[in-house]
Formats: C-alpha cells, structure tokens, sequence
C-alpha cells in the first residue's frame, strides 16, 4: 500500500501564495508519476499538474505560468507551488500516485485524502 499525505492548505487572499506536499510512504518499491488534482463544489476532479519521475511536467491551461510542480524522489515527495491564486482555484486538492508496491506489483493509483485550498477576499 501507498499512503499520501497532504499538507499546505489554506485561507488565501487573491495574490496570495501557497505551496502544497504531499508525502508517500509505505512498501512501495517504484512510484511513476506523481500528481495534483482538484475538486470544486458541484464539478468533476480535474488534473491541475503531473510530473513524471524523470522530471517531465504537465498543466491544465488554467494554472500555466502560475503554478509549479516539483517533486524529490528521495523523499519521495511531491510540491505544488501555487502563485497569484485566484478565487476560481478554490477546490480540494488531492495527491495522486502511480506505483508498484510489494503486495500490489501492478501499477496502481493511490490518492491522499485532500487538502482545503479557499482563495477569497
């Protein structure tokens, strides 16, 4: 099993700054691509960012430029650098991970059980 634990959520002011973790433990012995998610009230979970172990980023358009996706395979940990936050990124962000564990040796996905992000005046 893979646990994801996330932390750096928060009450922001449009402008704002915020910078999100998301740790994973457990006998995992590979973790491909790491991710952030959202989820706003009343919509689907979108992908915000993903990053591959290689380093490899991606975004949705709506964050370009804005936020950045970071990751440190040592610590096996991944970032989320969110600047000049407006009110539509509002939502709960969840971790995802694509790994093999000891016990799970496919490729599987395992998810954090999110963290509040509000930006509001």
């Amino acid at each position: 099993q893979v646990q994801l634990v996330e932390s750096g959520g928060g009450l922001v002011q449009p402008g704002e700054s915020l910078r999100l973790s998301c740790a994973a433990s457990g006998s995992f012995f590979a973790i491909y691509a790491m991710s952030w998610y959202r989820q706003a009230p009343g919509k689907q979970r979108e992908l915000v960012a993903a990053i591959t172990a290689g380093g490899t980023t991606n975004y949705v358009n709506s964050v370009k430029g804005r936020f950045t996706i970071s990751r440190d395979n040592v610590k096996s940990t991944v970032y989320l650098q969110m600047n000049s936050l407006k009110p539509e990124d509002t939502a709960v962000y969840y971790c995802n991970a694509d790994a093999r564990t000891t016990t799970v040796p496919m490729r599987t996905d395992y998810w954090g059980q999110g963290t509040q992000v509000t930006v509001s005046s």
